[in-house]
């Protein structure tokens, strides 16, 4: 038996609201864009089936922080849920049913992870793209916990938080950022394109054009404006010589981005695009 996904596809999704997305229903249903005979709904079961052992060893009055540590405990500890420090860049790392299966991953998908067994054990997790690393955070009474799944779920304080920023920022550059602004809750939709962002990256870095491109045409599902992601996506259709797309595609970003420091090359990449394509005809 197999818990039903919530969508169909990936364009059962694309119209809702950031509120009635699932975070694991569309993190699998878009890794069978590299899995294709992948079961959703075997792996939706497996996110149950952890929830329901936490729960059945907390007692009836468990607060917050007695959950968050069984929580921690277990997937840490017993099930040996890891951050990939020897293999950070392998794509596998990006997939959530690969990350359930070999039980180690990146720092966003960990905190997926950790986000949907703490959801069905009825903590408000929520994620925070924070710089560099992305987080987990859990309201409690007077404030909220900041949790890294990468790290095996450790709490961090202020003091831990800023020496992060700096490190990823500098220090100059750090001092003029409220690291309030830094912790809010990131939209669902947001964590699934800064998923797929880590993905086209690693196939761009592996010249695996086919995926990247696949990879930027999920996201510009996502986000169809995303001006950056539209111009790679031209650039990846002109270099597997697809002109008509990467036409469409340069010529928009250019529309939306007429002052982008690198307009002039993409109008000369479209002019070139244009010669190309009329010697074909």
């Amino acid at each position: 038996m197999t818990t039903a996904p919530r969508f169909a596809s990936i364009d059962d999704a694309l119209g809702l609201e950031d509120e009635q997305l699932a975070l694991a229903d569309i993190a699998l249903l878009l890794a069978r864009d590299a899995y294709p005979e992948l079961d959703v709904g075997h792996y939706l079961m497996r996110l149950d089936a952890m929830a329901g052992e936490v729960g059945q060893r907390l007692a009836a009055d468990a607060d917050v922080f007695a959950t968050l540590a069984e929580l921690n405990r277990y997937l840490f500890q017993e099930q040996g849920f890891r951050g990939n420090f020897d293999d950070y860049y392998d794509p596998r790392n990006s997939y959530l049913n690969e990350v359930l299966d070999r039980r180690t991953g990146i720092p966003i998908t960990l905190s997926l992870v950790y986000i949907e067994v703490g959801r069905r054990l009825g903590l408000p997790l929520d994620g925070i793209s924070f710089p560099g690393h992305f987080l987990v955070k859990c309201p409690v009474d007077g404030g909220e916990v900041v949790l890294d799944p990468y790290s095996g779920g450790v709490s961090l304080g202020i003091d831990e938080l800023e020496h992060r920023l700096h490190e990823v920022v500098g220090e100059q550059h750090a001092e003029r950022i409220e690291l309030t602004s830094l912790l809010a809750a990131a939209p669902k939709r947001d964590i699934l394109v800064r998923m797929l962002h880590n993905l086209k990256v690693l196939y761009l870095r592996d010249e695996d054009l086919h995926r990247a491109l696949a990879v930027c045409d999920r996201i510009l599902q996502f986000k169809p404006d995303s001006v950056d992601d539209l111009r790679d996506r031209g650039v990846l259709y002109a270099t597997l010589d697809c002109f008509t797309p990467a036409l469409a595609d340069l010529r928009r970003y250019l529309a939306l981005r007429p002052d982008a420091p690198d307009s002039e090359q993409i109008r000369a990449r479209v002019i070139e695009l244009q010669a190309q394509s009329a010697r074909l005809h």
